[in-house]
């Protein structure tokens, strides 16, 4: 398996010096975190995009996805996000990164079913472009569609292999999923795995990778068992909690345990 860590740990860094850190602490790819705040968004020019692809390939670090904040199952026209999506997916084929990342985002004003629905129509309509581009959508398991089983819905509607999941290890285990349930559940449609450990479940305040209550053993045993070999993305929340550790010295160690949990589960 390859290692990334989401920009979302280091929220505003310059380009180069993400990079600087990838490539210091052994890591093969960044989850760029693409909001206006951030040096990589969708308002780029055409110059400005090439500049980052091309410090990208110069540093031979890949960009594995672009997390973006589309709220596929919103209530509001679907137009809005539609567009809002295929943004995203311009700047990621400008890029050369093969995914960009979606939230489910239903209310409580909605039943599951309306907005499984919902999902499933918009995610249909952005497929299509997203085959023409060549970049993959991926949906977070993530707030009202938090487990395997809750994505599934979506994606069994949706049918179409331009879109996949993003396993967020955290909202699978606190939606009371275990591990071997949401790896068979999102499988087939698995692009990347985000880990990450928080204190407790009560409390997801960012904790180093093996220091929190996350099962992220049982999550890389089972990806193993099943030669699964595709990436462990890191997202620390940092831009969320300003007040815990700053991710770059914890890189090194992140990278020795998750380096430790694949060795111990060869």
């Amino acid at each position: 398996m390859k290692l990334a860590f989401s920009t979302l740990g280091v929220p505003g860094l310059p380009v180069p010096d993400v990079l600087r850190l990838a490539t210091a602490h052994g890591y093969h790819g960044i989850e760029l975190r693409a909001h206006p705040e951030e040096p990589v968004h969708p308002g780029l020019s055409p110059a400005e995009r090439a500049d980052v692809a091309a410090e990208f390939k110069a540093a031979g670090v890949e960009i594995l996805s672009l997390g973006g904040y589309a709220k596929v199952a919103a209530p509001c026209e679907d137009d809005i996000v539609i567009t809002e999506v295929r943004h995203l997916l311009e700047l990621a084929r400008d890029l050369g990164a093969p995914y960009i990342r979606v939230f489910p985002g239903g209310t409580e004003h909605q039943s599951p079913q309306e907005a499984d629905a919902v999902a499933a129509r918009r995610l249909g309509r952005a497929a299509e472009y997203a085959a023409d581009v060549g970049v993959r959508i991926l949906l977070e398991t993530h707030d009202s569609h938090r487990t395997g089983a809750d994505a599934m819905r979506i994606l069994g509607l949706v049918g179409h292999r331009q879109v996949g999941v993003v396993w967020d290890v955290m909202h699978t285990w606190l939606g009371g999923e275990q591990p071997s349930d949401s790896f068979a559940a999102l499988s087939p449609h698995l692009g990347y795995v985000q880990v990450k450990d928080i204190s407790s479940a009560d409390d997801t305040t960012p904790v180093p990778l093996g220091a929190g209550t996350l099962p992220l053993t049982e999550c890389v045993e089972v990806l193993s068992r099943h030669n699964w070999d595709g990436w462990l993305c890191w997202e620390y929340e940092k831009r969320w909690y300003p007040d815990v550790p700053e991710l770059p010295e914890l890189l090194g160690p992140g990278r020795e345990h998750l380096a430790r949990l694949l060795n111990d589960s060869a």
